[in-house]
């Protein structure tokens, strides 16, 4: 839909489904979709009909709204009241969550997005195999003794220098 004025939730949720599907049964523990909006669906399959078909499968979907409210912008013709989430239809998202065991959130700026991911990193977190690299043996002096014989060898030649002058 790339370069239209569609917002087709009911597809995007249908395409992650069928992703999450295929996952291999190892993988396939906890099956989450985080959906992030700033509109309401105008286009594709309704997104309730495509959560209904998540939850049969064990999908839980968050979802997330997005946008601030009523906002003041100056313009050539003076001040004007805009409203950026007048599209979000909040009904609907929270119907598609309410469905599939998941919650909705609204974020209204970039900070409050970034609560809501670290809420959802507590609702459901993610176990991995932290890999750390700790050098047993110690490599600083390699530069360091270069810096220095490099420092010694600048001295020498600036006094080589002066006397021959």
């Amino acid at each position: 839909m790339a370069g239209q004025k569609a917002t087709a939730i009911g597809d995007a949720i249908g395409l992650a489904v069928k992703r999450l599907k295929d996952l291999p049964a190892d993988q396939s523990d906890s099956r989450v979709l985080i959906l992030l909006t700033d509109g309401s669906n105008n286009a594709g399959i309704d997104p309730v009909t495509a959560a209904k078909l998540a939850k049969q499968i064990g999908i839980k979907i968050y979802t997330i709204g997005f946008g601030a409210d009523e906002i003041i912008v100056r313009s050539f013709f003076g001040r004007q009241k805009v409203n950026p989430s007048k599209d979000l239809d909040e009904k609907s998202l929270k119907k598609i969550a309410q469905l599939t065991g998941g919650q909705y959130f609204r974020a209204r700026d970039t900070e409050e997005l970034h609560k809501i991911y670290q809420t959802l990193d507590q609702l459901e977190p993610v176990e991995s195999d932290s890999l750390t690299y700790r050098p047993t043996k110690s490599l600083f002096y390699w530069p360091l003794g270069i810096a220095f014989f490099m420092s010694l060898l600048i001295l020498l030649l600036q006094n080589s220098m002066r006397r021959a002058h």
